[in-house]
């Protein structure tokens, strides 16, 4: 055969090599192009309910995962989990959407203050409506949620200010906006607060040029206020609990998922050296495991392939430790696993 520009790349390139006859559970998907976390860099994570098993994982495998949004002294472990103290960096709750991602920011800084300010559910209590699953018990009064969002964004400025790391996992394309202003929901008015009235809420369905630039939007943001943060960017493999297009849920979850890995590869790969794409979409869904890694609803993700996430993030991130470390955190993320059973997932609100 002639010389051809295929002849020397390495085996992984090859599908032959690298996915054909390959037991499932050994699949590499690292890439060489990637920075180190150290075991003092302070990670945070944010985006969709997929990161909540991020995050766990993140601890049990003996990264700094970092938390500037803590619960109060005195309450118990039960009620801080309750309150979603420390199920993300901050209490922002689930981020589905990249307009969030922008628009979180510009609130913490005080940029842009949305007209929407609370939402009242059916039993007179207050939510709101940027985090309504938040306070399960809701608020007493619109003033009360206020004064929460305060400090809450008081938390937010010193994460973006402080961390070193930031894990975003994108969730979904499909959303809620007021319609006045653009502010985004991460649920539908009506599911978690508030009333659906379609003169005042617009459904939304981005594609990649918007996906893209909400998160040139952020980063830009991101690294005005800390220009030595470093992201890791990924894909939820998580499937969307419904879709308001009139068509199947699978053909939509489909398309928003083309749409953001699509945007996270070519963002990725023009932002430089301080953001980097990391394969768990690409890993979870592929062919080659069969639906193994997913549980009996075919949406959510396994122990198994959250191990197999967690052995690929160490073995790019990681590679400095010492391997009986690593070796007692994969063991570690069982029991770690077995406990992140209520993972938070705003959306799963949603019934017909």
């Amino acid at each position: 055969m002639s010389n051809n520009p295929y002849k020397s790349l390495p085996s992984r390139q090859f599908w032959s090599n690298a996915v054909t006859n390959v037991p499932p559970f050994a699949l590499d998907l690292r890439s060489s192009d990637n920075f180190t976390i150290s075991s003092d860099d302070r990670v945070a994570t944010a985006g969709s309910c997929f990161a909540q098993r991020v995050a766990a994982a993140l601890r049990a495998s003996q990264f700094n995962y970092y938390v500037t949004e803590t619960a109060p002294a005195g309450m118990s472990h039960a009620q801080a989990q309750a309150l979603q103290y420390g199920t993300y960096s901050a209490r922002y709750g689930n981020l589905y959407y990249t307009r969030q991602f922008v628009q979180l920011f510009d609130r913490a800084y005080g940029i842009f203050e949305p007209e929407l300010t609370a939402w009242e559910r059916a039993d007179g209590r207050f939510v709101d409506p940027f985090r309504p699953r938040i306070q399960p018990g809701g608020f007493a009064s619109a003033d009360e949620v206020r004064a929460a969002r305060d400090a809450h964004f008081a938390a937010v400025r010193r994460l973006f200010e402080t961390l070193d790391v930031l894990v975003i996992t994108l969730g979904q394309t499909e959303s809620w906006r007021w319609r006045a202003d653009g502010a985004v929901l991460p649920l539908a008015p009506g599911v978690a607060g508030g009333t659906y009235d379609p003169a005042l809420y617009a459904f939304v369905n981005v594609c990649v040029a918007e996906v893209i630039d909400d998160l040139n939007g952020f980063l830009d943001r991101l690294w005005r206020v800390n220009p030595s943060a470093r992201v890791v960017m990924t894909v939820s493999p998580v499937a969307m609990v419904a879709t308001y297009l009139d068509q199947h849920v699978m053909t939509s979850n489909c398309y928003s998922k083309s749409i953001l890995r699509a945007a996270a590869g070519e963002l990725c790969a023009a932002r430089g050296d301080k953001i980097v794409y990391f394969p768990s979409y690409d890993l979870i869904t592929s062919s080659a495991n069969a639906g193994r890694y997913y549980d009996e609803d075919q949406r959510t993700i396994n122990d198994a392939g959250v191990r197999h996430v967690m052995r690929q993030f160490l073995g790019t991130f990681a590679t400095n430790r010492a391997e009986p470390a690593v070796h007692r955190a994969l063991i570690d993320l069982q029991a770690e696993a077995n406990c992140n059973a209520a993972v938070i997932c705003d959306e799963e609100a949603i019934t017909r």
